[in-house]
């Protein structure tokens, strides 16, 4: 399934890819929802009791991410309720949630300040992650740069 925006919605910037992701997932509870969701959460009620959050924002940041086509949602085993798992496009903000995930530790948090940490399946803390050119040299802000398309096509 695509990743799209709500019917009736514009895209702020609709050339950015930054911009469109921002639309898409940038406010706090929808990345806390799909973290969350990484970490298991796939009902109402599990997210609620994770996050505290308003049963009403709930509610309207499940549906946005389901229309959005982050999350699917189906009937629970239980017949009662709905479950919610990540479509291949909400798996795919892994790598968008450990890059913030490890610039909190960095930035967020004082030196001796405890945090949760992201391990492996053998209990490693995974590696920092950094964006390589395709020579394999890393990239920063200072060297790359973005080339705008063309509106006319």
């Amino acid at each position: 399934m695509d990743v799209t925006l709500a019917a009736g919605s514009a895209w702020t910037d609709p050339a950015c890819p930054v911009a469109r992701a921002v639309d898409l997932v940038g406010d706090r509870w929808s990345l806390l929802i799909v973290r969350d969701a990484m970490d298991g959460a796939t009902t109402f009620t599990e997210f609620h009791q994770r996050l505290g959050i308003a049963r009403n924002i709930l509610t309207d940041r499940l549906r946005k991410l389901v229309e959005h086509g982050i999350l699917d949602r189906r009937a629970a085993a239980d017949g009662r309720r709905h479950a919610y798992r990540l479509t291949d496009a909400g798996q795919d903000l892994f790598t968008a949630v450990v890059a913030l995930r490890q610039w909190g530790e960095r930035h967020a948090f004082t030196p001796d300040e405890p945090h949760s940490v992201l391990v492996d399946g053998q209990g490693r803390e995974l590696p920092r992650l950094h964006p390589l050119g395709q020579d394999g040299t890393p990239l920063s802000a200072e060297t790359s740069r973005v080339r705008k398309t063309s509106a006319s096509g």
